[in-house]
């Protein structure tokens, strides 16, 4: 069975979240004025229009490189990643450069982070097997 996880988040601006998100290769689904359904690689994610959310939450380390605690993320296969990661790097936004983890182990993956207009962080992860995404 092939399943896919819905979340719900409040969002700044409907219409530049609709504008970050497409811009990646997301759908826009159902919208209104205050709220907007946005299909990432086949996951629903609802934006709705709540003004700024105050998360802080302290950043945690990962093989030696300092990451954000609070995101959510994509797990995409390897064109659709680097495609993804050249066009945000052009665009000038506030990104995690791309590094490998756990190198020549299980689990083995590239992983890039970016800020959405929200101020949410999203990670993109590309496993070198795609059958390792649980593997320890």
């Amino acid at each position: 069975m092939v399943t896919s996880f819905h979340m719900s988040l409040p969002c700044l601006s409907v219409k530049e979240t609709k504008s970050f998100y497409t811009s990646i290769g997301a759908s826009v689904g159902r919208s209104t004025q205050s709220w907007v359904d946005i299909n990432l690689f086949g996951h629903q994610i609802t934006f709705i229009k709540a003004g700024k959310f105050n998360f802080n939450s302290p950043n945690y380390v990962f093989e030696g490189k300092i990451l954000p605690s609070f995101h959510f993320g994509v797990i995409i296969d390897e064109e659709t990643w680097k495609t993804i990661y050249v066009k945000l790097k052009k665009e000038n936004l506030e990104l995690v450069e791309q590094t490998t983890f756990l190198k020549d182990s299980a689990g083995e993956h590239a992983s890039f982070f970016v800020k959405d207009p929200n101020d949410y962080m999203l990670e993109f992860k590309n496993f070198k097997k795609v059958e390792d995404v649980f593997t320890s």
